[in-house]
Formats: structure tokens, sequence, C-alpha cells
């Protein structure tokens, strides 16, 4: 399990204008929490090292790179493996991983085992995903989608 990395003030704002704006400069970030670069930079390298920052990214629109419509998929597993056969959990897990529709995959609580971000072209090709990668699997007893109309807030920022 992961351990909590102690954050003072001066950890939170590097975090915050990061989080905000990738791209900031040593020189930038200093001017935002009051030291200087060096000072910053070393803090940085520590927030690296210690697995609070975990990378850094270009964030895509997914509608502008043709990827119009967001569906939250519900999905259902078989509870029963044959005797000798890889379970159904890992055997799903492993097949979400090559589907390249599923942008995120969290395993819920309740009555539904996972959920699913995906995102596809249009209709066509979510039925496309629907019927020849998800449904198809073995592992899948049922799955349920819900499509997103309008996004009220989207973000990647965590909130330090």
């Amino acid at each position: 399990m992961n351990t909590e990395t102690s954050l003072d003030t001066v950890d939170r704002r590097i975090l915050q204008v990061l989080q905000g704006h990738g791209r900031s400069t040593f020189d930038e970030l200093a001017s935002s929490v009051g030291l200087s670069a060096s000072a910053v930079l070393r803090r940085v390298k520590r927030l690296e090292e210690s697995g609070v920052i975990a990378g850094y990214v270009a964030l895509v629109a997914p509608d502008r790179v043709g990827l119009g419509l967001t569906a939250y998929i519900n999905v259902r597993l078989e509870k029963h493996a044959d005797v000798g056969k890889r379970s159904p959990m890992d055997a799903f897990t492993a097949a979400v991983q090559t589907w390249p529709e599923v942008v995120e995959c969290a395993a819920l609580t309740g009555e539904m085992d996972y959920l699913l971000r995906v995102l596809v072209r249009d209709m066509t090709h979510y039925s496309r995903f629907i019927m020849d990668s998800l449904l198809k699997h073995s592992s899948v007893q049922d799955c349920k989608s819900s499509f997103v109309l309008h996004h009220l807030k989207s973000t990647t920022a965590v909130p330090v």
C-alpha cells in the first residue's frame, strides 16, 4: 500500500501550480511560491522521487482527435472459474489493458464489479467495441452503459 508523503504549504503550492501549468519553469515556480529556483528544483525532485509527482503528460482533448463520444460502462463479471483456469478478474484485468477505447477502469464495491470510462468516435464505434470486445470476453456476465451528454467539470488536478 502507498504511504502518504508529508507535504508542507510550499510543497502543496508547487503541486497546485504544476497541476495548472505543467510546463512552468523553475523560475516561474519560484516566483509563485516565494523561494529561489534552486530550492524549488530540490523540492520538485523530492516530490518526483517520493512518487507524489507521478509523471508529466500532455492532456489531449478527445473531441479534437475524433473521439466525440464518452461512455461509462458498469461491468459485472462471472463469479466462478473452473479449477485450473485463470480467475475471471485476472482475465478481465488483462483484457482491459489491451482495449485502447478504455481510458480508465476502476474496481467497485456493490452490484457491479468495474466501471470503465470509454472514449470512442461515435455510436458505431461504441457498438463495435461492445459487441466485438467487451461482451465477447468470457468473464463478462453483464454490462450497463451511460453516455455523457455534457461535461460540467473535468479536471486532472488533485485537491492538495
